[in-house]
């Protein structure tokens, strides 16, 4: 008779990734802090087959074992996971009914922008019911240094994200765009204090716009709406006009996100 190699059982593929999911599940419907036992008593797995789905899942992050009780809890990659599935799903959601009242009030496009890794991306648009108009690439990925938009997550973001775009390579989308790193420090500073941020032909020659930044229930910021159009209607009345119109609705979807203590610039354009 061959020597048993190895006392716990394999399983498929398929098989164990089921566990693996059930074993996360447990952590939604329990309490925070969960034993092996606990685990092999309501999934009726083995200890060591618990053991060993622990064991991955802490190597992962996915978990994290408290060495004094000897219990897991979730780990910083779930927390992870869960915070971005909880801003890619109500981002828009939060958005779209405060965008589109924006549309209508301005008669000029409005925009969502999402803050991805060190650029932006435009999510959402209301296109201005005008016969000349702005309209911008939904899903493409635009630089932090380059429009308003961009200049609005830009002056939120942590300050090493932000030295980390300030070092690199600033491309000069346009005549206009502000490629001068002292220049663009003003900017964030001048941003950061107002809580908004005013463009023209900085990303997109002849297209001018105002953006605000958003924020979530961690009071980060996630991303940007605009007012955009042509630069020639966007004159410093119209600009002046904008300004607490945009700063309120990015006010309004942040509150939906969850977000709780904006930076008080976010609320001055509005006071």
């Amino acid at each position: 008779m061959q020597p048993q190699q190895n006392s716990i059982p394999r399983v498929s593929g398929t098989e164990g990734a089921s566990r693996v999911i059930e074993v996360l599940l447990l952590f939604l419907e329990e309490n925070d802090c969960i034993g092996v036992s606990h685990i092999s008593r309501e999934l009726g797995l083995s200890k060591a087959v618990v053991h060993r789905i622990l064991r991955s899942l802490v190597a992962k992050e996915m978990l994290i074992q408290d060495e004094a009780t000897k219990l897991y809890q979730l780990g910083p990659v779930a927390a992870a996971i869960g915070a971005r599935a909880f801003r890619a799903s109500d981002l828009r959601l939060a958005a779209t009914p405060v965008l589109s009242s924006l549309r209508d009030r301005t008669c000029e496009t409005t925009t969502l922008s999402e803050f991805i890794g060190h650029e932006r991306a435009y999510i959402e648009q209301f296109p201005s019911p005008q016969e000349i108009k702005m309209l911008v690439e939904i899903g493409r990925r635009f630089p932090l240094h380059a429009g308003s938009s961009s200049k609005a997550i830009l002056s939120f973001i942590n300050s090493d994200k932000q030295q980390l775009v300030i070092d690199g390579t600033l491309a000069k989308l346009t005549a206009d765009t502000v490629v001068d790193r002292d220049q663009l420090l003003a900017d964030i500073s001048a941003v950061n204090l107002q809580g908004y941020a005013v463009s023209k032909g900085e990303r997109q020659r002849g297209a001018g716009a105002v953006a605000s930044p958003l924020f979530n229930y961690r009071n980060d910021v996630v991303g940007a709406i605009s007012v955009c159009g042509p630069a020639e209607r966007f004159n410093n009345d119209f600009v002046q006009s904008l300004i607490p119109l945009v700063v309120s609705a990015a006010r309004q979807i942040s509150v939906r996100l969850g977000s709780t203590d904006q930076p008080a610039s976010a609320f001055r354009a509005v006071s």
